[in-house]
C-alpha cells in the first residue's frame, strides 16, 4: 500500500466514524429528536364538529321559535245551503270552540271560520312575538303554542305591511321563556351557513339547513321595503314568520316568502331591519318613516352614460311632489340622486330605504347630478304621509 493510499484509506475510516457518532448521539440525545408534526384533523371529525355545531344551535334557538295559529271568522251574506265538509271534524272543532266557544241556539250557522298558521319567534321574555304581516292579517284570534306544548291566547300589537312585519304578544304567566337574540345582518356574507326553524305544513319545531345565497335583494315583489337574504335552507308554507340563524345561534333574519315556481329559493327580512320596526311597533304599535317626497326610477347603464355618469350608481328623479323636502330643496327631474346624507346611493331601492330610515326633521345633504355638473342640496326630512303611493321615497 502506497502512502497517499493509506491516507485515502484513513480519511474514509474517519468520515464513517464521525457519521456514526451523530447518528448515536442524535438518537440518544433528548433534545436531538424532531419535535413531532401536528396531526391534520380528518374529515370525519371536521364533520363531526359542524354536526356538533347544528345541533347546539338547535338546542338554543328552537325552545324560543313558536307556532302562531290564526282563526278568521266570515260571516256571508247568506248561510250556506249545507254544512262543510270539516263541520264535525272534531279537530277543528275543539279548536274554534277554544276562542269563540260552543255555538249557541242564537247564533248564525252561516258563520265561516278559517284557520291558519305560521311561526313566529320570542324576542322578549315578557311575552313578545315577532311574525310576518300575511300570518295574522285580518285574524279575529290568535294562538301562541311553545315548543311545550303550551297554548296562550296572543293578540297583535302592531303590523307593518310595508314590510311584511307584525308583532304579537302573550301572558306567559309564571312560565320562563327563552328568548331568542338578533344578530347583525349588516355583516352577513354570501356562502354563510343558514339554518331556518320554523312550523312547515304545521311541521312543529322542523330544523332546516343551507347557506346565505344572496344578500340585498329586492324587487321580489314582496313587500314596499325589500332588502332581502336569500337562502336555500328549505322554507315552506308555515315557515313564515320564523327565524333564519347563523352558527352562533343568532337571528340574521325573519322567513317571509319563496319562489313558489323554483326550488331552494326563499327570502328573509334581514335582522337590522326587523329591529327597527319591530321596536317602534312595541313602543307605539305603528311604524313611522321618513320621507323625501320624490319619485324615482332605475338608472340603467345606457342612461347613466347619456347624463354623463361614469357609473350606473343611483336613482333617477322622475318626479317630485309638491309641498315635498325635495321640493323645498330645489331638487328637480331627472336630477340623480348619488348620495344621501352622505352615503353612496347603490340604485332607487337604496334611496327609498335611506329615506325612509331616516330621522324625521333632520336635515340631510344630498348629493345631485344635474345637466352633468355636480352640486348639493339639503333637504329636511319630512314624516311620510300614510297615503302616499308606494313609490314615494
Amino acid at each position: 500500500m502506497t502512502p497517499r493510499t493509506a491516507r485515502t484509506a484513513l480519511l474514509v475510516v474517519a468520515l464513517v466514524a464521525v457519521a456514526g457518532a451523530g447518528f448515536w448521539a442524535h438518537a440518544l440525545w433528548p433534545g436531538a429528536s424532531s419535535r413531532p408534526v401536528a396531526a391534520t384533523p380528518s374529515p370525519l371529525s371536521t364533520a363531526d364538529a359542524l354536526q356538533e355545531a347544528f345541533v347546539a344551535v338547535a338546542g338554543r334557538v328552537r325552545p324560543a321559535v313558536v307556532h302562531v295559529g290564526t282563526v278568521q271568522v266570515a260571516r256571508p251574506r247568506r248561510a250556506p245551503a249545507a254544512p262543510g265538509p270539516l263541520a264535525d271534524d272534531p279537530f277543528f272543532k275543539d279548536f274554534f270552540d277554544q276562542f269563540f266557544g260552543r255555538r249557541g241556539p242564537g247564533e248564525a250557522p252561516g258563520e265561516f271560520r278559517t284557520p291558519g298558521l305560521g311561526s313566529g319567534v320570542i324576542v322578549d321574555k315578557r311575552g313578545y312575538v315577532i311574525t310576518n304581516f300575511h300570518v295574522v292579517r285580518g285574524a279575529d284570534a290568535v294562538l301562541i303554542r311553545l315548543s311545550s306544548k303550551q297554548e296562550f291566547r296572543g293578540r297583535v300589537v302592531g303590523s307593518d305591511p310595508k314590510t311584511d312585519l307584525a308583532v304579537v304578544n302573550f301572558d306567559p304567566g309564571q312560565t320562563e321563556l327563552r328568548v331568542a337574540q338578533l344578530g347583525n345582518s349588516d355583516t352577513l356574507r354570501v356562502g354563510e351557513w343558514a339554518i331556518a326553524i320554523g312550523n312547515p305544513f304545521g311541521l312543529d319545531q322542523t330544523v332546516t339547513v343551507g347557506v346565505v345565497s344572496a344578500v340585498g335583494r329586492a324587487d321580489v315583489g314582496i313587500a314596499t321595503y325589500e332588502n332581502f337574504i336569500q337562502t336555500d335552507a328549505s322554507i315552506n308554507p308555515g315557515n313564515s314568520g320564523g327565524p333564519l340563524v347563523n352558527l352562533h345561534g343568532e337571528v340574521i333574519g325573519i322567513n317571509t316568502a319563496i319562489v313558489a315556481t323554483g326550488q331552494g329559493i326563499g327570502f328573509a327580512i334581514p335582522a337590522n331591519m326587523v329591529k327597527r320596526v319591530t321596536a317602534q311597533l312595541v313602543d307605539r304599535g305603528k311604524v313611522t318613516r321618513g320621507w323625501l317626497g320624490v319619485a324615482t326610477q332605475p338608472l340603467t347603464k345606457e342612461l347613466a352614460e347619456s347624463l354623463g355618469l361614469r357609473e350606473a350608481r343611483g336613482a333617477v328623479v322622475s318626479r317630485v311632489y309638491p309641498g315635498s323636502p325635495a321640493a323645498a330643496a330645489g331638487v328637480e327631474a331627472n336630477d340623480v340622486i348619488v348620495a344621501f346624507g352622505g352615503v353612496a346611493v347603490e340604485d332607487y331601492h337604496h334611496l327609498q330605504r335611506l329615506s325612509a330610515e331616516a330621522e324625521i326633521g333632520k336635515a340631510v345633504v344630498l348629493e345631485i347630478v344635474r345637466n352633468r355638473q355636480k352640486r348639493t342640496a339639503q333637504a329636511k326630512i319630512a314624516e311620510a304621509p300614510d297615503t302616499a303611493a308606494p313609490s314615494n321615497r
